[in-house]
């Protein structure tokens, strides 16, 4: 009889840091987290005109909280928000920590650990922390954008209005490093979609055509940005729900769009990790496939448990 051994957990963190044109920055902090034991880098990439970084590491929760309270250790001293400027909105130099759970691990325990690292980080750095996502209590403040709003630079007038104090740590933002959102959700598919043009304005009206809290795609977050090295405009997304909103809808939405104002899709990006269901969703539906199931591909077929084992 073969002997069923039980999965370890696996939490996935997906850090998004404020920097993103200084290579040897970048560089340190990816050093900082493959130094962790127990910690798996997955994928990080990085973006000049966003000026931000996004890396994807797994393990357990001991080994990623480490791995985040070294990340800060490597990015405070080095990332200024004083000086610091790009196209995507922070109010930290480690702006955003989300913990997803992946396999043999829970939501909960996913909560439990963002609001350890939570009060380590504001502990520890001196940093305000915002809880969000999952991780929240109150429904004001479980949503990033609305976290995010005011950026850095308004952080001081935000967090002396009433409800804004932080879930941890000091009432006001660290001088350089300003305040970090760190939470729990489900997986996230953060997906460029980059248009033909360099009209912004252009980027911004899909932006609030597809986007849920402006009447458009549910479980869709976006806005319009310009790459200002390759002078094209940007549809940058956040998709939060792959399944109930499939990827290539949001495609097909944003070309039909772009078409409207006179304007092509150039590419799409994914930055960091995708789910293969997201992919194969798409094939899917692209190649009118019928009747096609996960045991159709290669690689899941070969990674099967053979029968009887």
């Amino acid at each position: 009889m073969a002997v069923i051994e039980e999965a370890m957990p696996i939490i996935e963190t997906i850090p998004n840091v404020s920097e993103g044109r200084r290579p040897e920055v970048v560089d340190a902090l990816v050093a900082a987290v493959r130094a962790t034991p127990g910690v798996r880098l997955l994928d990080y990439s990085s973006d000049s005109s966003h000026n931000r970084s996004v890396l994807t590491m797994v393990g357990d929760g001991s080994a990623l909280k480490q791995a985040i309270l070294s990340l800060y250790e490597a990015a405070v001293p080095r990332i200024d928000l004083r000086t610091q400027t790009g196209e995507h909105p922070r109010i930290g130099a480690v702006d955003v920590v989300p913990f997803v759970p992946i396999e043999g691990v829970t939501m909960a325990e996913c909560v439990t650990l963002a609001r350890d690292v939570g009060e380590a980080v504001a502990t520890r750095f001196g940093i305000p922390v915002y809880l969000y996502e999952e991780a929240s209590n109150d429904p004001v403040r479980r949503n990033l954008e609305d976290i995010r709003r005011g950026e850095f630079e308004g952080l001081p007038d935000k967090m002396s209005s009433p409800g804004w104090a932080p879930d941890f740590g000091p009432p006001a933002r660290h001088e350089t490093a300003g305040a970090s959102v760190i939470g729990a959700r489900m997986p996230l598919i953060a997906y460029n979609i980059n248009l033909n043009t360099d009209r912004l304005d252009v980027a911004r009206r899909i932006a609030a055509a597809i986007r849920h809290s402006s009447g458009g795609l549910r479980y869709v977050k976006a806005m319009g940005v310009m790459l200002e090295d390759r002078r094209i405009a940007q549809v940058s997304i956040n998709l939060t729900n792959y399944q109930k909103t499939p990827i290539h809808r949001v495609f097909d939405l944003v070309a039909r769009e772009a078409a409207r104002h006179g304007v092509a899709v150039l590419e799409s990006e994914i930055i960091g990790l995708i789910p293969a269901a997201a992919l194969v969703g798409a094939a899917e539906h692209y190649l009118q496939l019928e009747r096609f199931g996960p045991a159709q591909i290669l690689e899941n077929t070969l990674k099967a448990e053979p029968p009887g084992n």
